[in-house]
């Protein structure tokens, strides 16, 4: 376990979350405004005392303008009801970066740079201190490039992070599971098994 400091002193700030949505769905000038997608902010409860950062939209978040909404979403949602977590009441989820970064050579999309996830670095900062979680999950490289200015989920999950009262865990990306299906002990299925009982126990004891 280690501490961090993860707000910026050029952090945008905003009275309440209305705010800033509004604020996010407004953008007209973000390095992927002029792509066509549409802005993808978030579901689940904004009440919760568990906040997930995911990566960026994929083509049925774009469709639905909800995150995690696809396969990687589903099985995300799978996880969390393992260990009795409703991710409609329970959990906060959003992203990293707020459109879907378009495809190249045929693809659909493709994972957003690192210009375009610092440029919305800041508004997730934002939504991470009005949201005030005690739990606050990065769901893969990119989400902890992000928040912690850091890469390599294979060293960084599993492990605690404070920030003030707020526990910070790298998990791997649902979408990483779903390319390494196997549950063999060891495997990252397994590991994320291991890490969300871990997230479980915590949430239970910091809620007690």
């Amino acid at each position: 376990m280690s501490q961090l400091d993860i707000f910026d002193s050029q952090t945008p700030q905003f009275s309440n979350l209305d705010q800033l949505l509004d604020a996010l769905m407004s953008m007209t000038d973000d390095p992927l405004a002029e792509a066509g997608t549409n802005v993808v902010i978030s579901r689940g409860n904004p009440q919760a005392k568990t906040l997930i950062i995911g990566e960026a939209p994929g083509p049925q978040e774009n469709i639905q303008g909800k995150p995690f909404v696809g396969r990687a979403g589903q099985l995300l949602d799978d996880i969390l009801r393992a260990v009795e977590f409703d991710p409609e009441k329970d959990v906060y989820i959003s992203n990293s970066v707020f459109r879907m970064p378009p495809g190249e050579g045929g693809k659909a999309f493709r994972k957003p740079s690192n210009h375009e996830i610092e440029y919305y670095r800041p508004y997730v900062q934002e939504m991470i201190r009005l949201i005030d979680p005690i739990i606050l999950l990065l769901t893969g490289n990119v989400a902890c490039y992000s928040v912690l200015g850091q890469t390599g989920i294979t060293k960084l999950r599993g492990n605690w992070i404070t920030q003030q009262s707020c526990w910070i865990m790298p998990i791997f990306h649902p979408s990483y599971l779903l390319r390494n299906p196997s549950r063999q002990p060891g495997s990252p299925k397994s590991l994320m098994w291991d890490d969300i009982r871990e997230i479980r126990a915590k949430y239970d004891q910091l809620t007690a």
